[in-house]
């Protein structure tokens, strides 16, 4: 029997609580087998209710999520044991040691005790040295990787990491990539939620953007790190334009309501010399300015373009 590529099927999932507040509006998403797929948002966007329904923590209102062809609803056992969750607290019993915590862990899911599988992922995540130390011991970083063992103590198939770097340090950061690249090699399939856009730059297969409840963009990633590419140029002019001339009109380059501020819209990964061909352009028509400036969108305006409907 062929196995089936898509590892997660989510269909019109919803969630509204019992205040009234709905988390989920009609949710469809399919994960690839072996992907790593980064689920983008902002603060309340849905992105945990999201992993906790998949996980099997919350229930939902509506629509139905199958982890690996199980149902985590009807199938809850079967479902869950597919599935590794790194959430983004800290919730480890400070008193216990790295190698008692991880192995606990292992038996929560009725997995047979295997010092060997337990061993090998403690030494993947530089852990090992650490075993005998109390969680309480720990660097933030580390407890972190205690975390991420843990999740993986039941050998799952399906790993989620949400916000698997808020508040590490750009070298943890950079270990912690290589960490997730190394599973995806080993065959597991790695969901994370992040607000780093240089995240899911370097990890991300596919993208998926959520927003208020509603899965609103899912792209590979290279289609979706160009519309994260673009800049803006912001030249502010030394007298007002009633238009812009008829020599400079593209549909990157606009013009300010009061007549002062030229915009030129360009994207960082094709821009070959545009730029300065536009200022000797400007300068040929007699235009001047008296101040240059670049912007470059952030992740709340790219969420608002999509939301909007701007391209």
């Amino acid at each position: 029997m062929a196995t089936d590529p898509d590892i997660i099927k989510v269909s019109g999932l919803g969630k509204t609580y019992k205040s009234g507040f709905t988390a989920l509006r009609g949710v469809d998403l399919t994960i690839r087998r072996g992907e790593i797929f980064a689920l983008l948002g902002p603060n309340g966007a849905g992105k945990t209710t999201l992993i906790n329904i998949i996980c099997g923590i919350v229930t939902p209102s509506a629509g139905v999520v199958l982890a690996d062809g199980h149902d985590v609803v009807r199938d809850y056992r079967a479902a869950r044991a597919k599935v590794g969750l790194v959430p983004q607290e800290l919730s480890l019993d400070m008193f216990e040691n790295v190698l008692d915590t991880v192995t606990f862990s292992r038996g929560l899911f009725g997995k047979p005790r295997n010092r060997a599988y337990v061993q090998k992922v403690l030494e993947d995540l530089a852990l090992w040295d650490k075993r005998t130390s109390k969680i309480m011991m720990l660097s933030g970083g580390m407890k972190r990787r205690v975390l991420i063992a843990k999740a993986l103590a039941h050998e799952p198939q399906i790993l989620f990491l949400d916000e698997p770097t808020a508040g590490v340090d750009v070298e943890l950061r950079r270990d912690m990539w290589a960490m997730v690249s190394e599973m995806r090699a080993r065959g597991v399939t790695i969901i994370l939620t992040t607000h780093y856009i240089e995240e899911a730059e370097e990890l991300a297969d596919r993208v998926g953007v959520i927003d208020k409840g509603r899965l609103i963009l899912v792209e590979e990633k290279t289609e979706l790190m160009k519309k994260l590419g673009k800049k803006e140029l912001i030249l502010t002019l030394a007298a007002p334009l009633k238009a812009v001339p008829a020599g400079l009109a593209t549909a990157d380059l606009t013009l300010s309501p009061d007549g002062l501020q030229l915009t030129y819209r360009y994207d960082t990964r094709t821009e070959h010399g545009s730029i300065a061909g536009l200022l000797r352009r400007l300068e040929a028509a007699g235009l001047e300015f008296k101040d240059l400036q670049t912007r470059e969108s952030s992740l709340e305006d790219i969420f608002v373009g999509l939301v909007g409907g701007a391209p």
